[in-house]
């Protein structure tokens, strides 16, 4: 089974290794990617807020070395889903199965303004850029602000906060500033309130602003102004930009409001043969790395039960945990269950020293069984 995957993020990482583990004389994987590396999305804050640096945190595709997988470096310039086709910028890659795992682009135009006048820290590019900025800042009003839902990671901007916090105690200068957080959420976890209340709880014992419900809609220079026309003043703007499916995507005609509709089952799409995970696809699960990594579980055992015979998995459950940066050295992690149950469910692991080694070693496996690092 030829088994063509674009896209080598969480999904698209952990479905090449299921497969070339369990089948490796019966598959024959391609993984594409435009990227040369892969950076785990909570890297960027690391980078961010100097804990690391770039290079550090980068995991080079060059090290994947699996048996019946390929990976090559190309960008995606059109999708065929019916005859199951990748052009690319070097060539043309068919399979009997294609998945789609290509991500959500940031569509920084959508928000007028934010190139100008604020920035964003959601790419690896922004978050390198920051470093310098965050780490300098000494006086006036931090605003994160949010431009629209869904966005990837949604704890991410109430974890910058607190670690802007910490970061600037650490400096002397946390009393001359001011951190305020825009989100268009009702709450900082929706599907824990166990959670939100813990970061609520928080951000008032650190003075953090929290205004729920509200998007930012544009920007000028010095001034965020949110969807209900209302004005925020600043001095630094962190920008969570709007999320999109990569253009080709959308060209390709498969999505539907600007996602790939897929079973939230069985992750199919309405092409036989194609499959849709991860940020790029509509699932009914939050846009993050480890719902990605389930979803691709269940794909993979399907193709497995095809390749090899056997019963087909039981559906897609939604279930993840996500960790959490509470600052002052603690990590919590919520449990989500999104799609097993008649609702959606989060519970909360208190913050402690004990999670963030838990967060460590989740890396460092994913390290180890996807790139052999």
């Amino acid at each position: 089974m030829r088994v063509v995957i674009a896209g080598a993020g969480f999904g698209g990482l952990e479905l090449a290794t299921l497969l070339s583990g369990a089948a490796p004389d019966e598959v024959d994987v391609v993984l594409i990617d435009k990227a040369d590396s892969f950076v785990f999305g909570y890297s960027k804050l690391d980078v961010m807020f100097g804990r690391t640096t770039l290079d550090a945190v980068r995991l080079p595709y060059a090290a994947i070395d699996k048996p019946a997988v390929r990976f090559v470096q190309e960008t995606v310039t059109s999708i065929d889903p019916q005859a199951r086709r990748l052009t690319t910028d070097a060539g043309e890659h068919q399979g009997d199965v294609l998945v789609i795992a290509l991500g959500a682009d940031y569509d920084l135009a959508a928000t007028p303004g934010l190139a100008e006048y604020g920035d964003e820290f959601y790419s690896v590019a922004g978050a390198e850029r920051l470093t310098t900025a965050v780490g300098s800042f000494s006086g006036g009003r931090i605003v994160i602000g949010v431009c629209r839902a869904p966005y990837k990671c949604p704890p991410a901007p109430s974890e910058t906060a607190l670690l802007l916090h910490d970061t600037l105690s650490a400096r002397g200068v946390r009393g001359d500033c001011e951190i305020e957080i825009v989100m268009p959420l009702p709450a900082p976890v929706p599907p824990s309130p166990d959670t939100s209340a813990a970061l609520l709880a928080a951000f008032a014992e650190r003075e953090i602003r929290y205004t729920p419900g509200h998007a930012v809609t544009s920007l000028r220079e010095g001034i965020a102004v949110l969807d209900d026309g209302s004005e925020r003043p600043f001095e630094l703007f962190l920008g969570v930009p709007v999320h999109r499916a990569p253009d080709v995507v959308i060209a390709s005609g498969m999505t539907t409001d600007g996602y790939i509709p897929v079973s939230s089952q069985t992750l199919e799409t309405a092409w036989p043969g194609v499959y849709a995970f991860g940020d790029v696809a509509t699932v009914g699960v939050p846009k993050a790395g480890t719902f990605s990594e389930g979803a691709a579980r269940v794909v993979a055992a399907s193709l497995l039960a095809t390749i090899q015979g056997g019963e087909q998995p039981a559906p897609y459950d939604g279930r993840a945990s996500c960790w959490i940066e509470f600052g002052g050295g603690r990590v919590g992690r919520v449990d989500i269950d999104f799609l097993s149950g008649p609702a959606k469910t989060g519970t909360l692991r208190e913050p402690s020293a004990a999670l963030v080694i838990e967060k460590a070693h989740f890396g460092s496996s994913r390290r180890s069984r996807w790139f052999g690092l």
